[in-house]
């Protein structure tokens, strides 16, 4: 099964760490339970570096970076939120 997840819902403004790991907890158990979850950022305007690393680069602690692209789907994500996640995601291999 599909399911979205619509961080818009969250803030418009995804900038804190503590945020990150909220949000994480909430996200794990949906790519767990699912076969596909959609990663919506349509409405948000900003996404931090430490949000991004937070949230969604500490992901590769649960799980390969192949199974998180199998089992997630970014949608709608504006070119500054992108570039901080692709580098969340990048420090975050170079780190382990």
């Amino acid at each position: 099964m599909n399911v979205v997840f619509k961080f818009k819902e969250v803030s418009n403004a995804l900038g804190t760490r503590l945020l990150g790991a909220k949000v994480r907890e909430t996200l794990l158990p949906l790519i767990r339970e699912n076969d596909k979850v959609i990663l919506d950022f349509d409405g948000v305007e900003v996404v931090s570096n430490s949000f991004a690393d937070e949230c969604l680069a500490k992901l590769l602690f649960e799980m390969t970076l192949e199974e998180l692209m199998q089992r997630t789907t970014f949608v709608s994500v504006n070119d500054y939120a992108r570039r901080n996640i692709a580098i969340a995601f990048r420090r975050r291999l170079q780190a382990l």
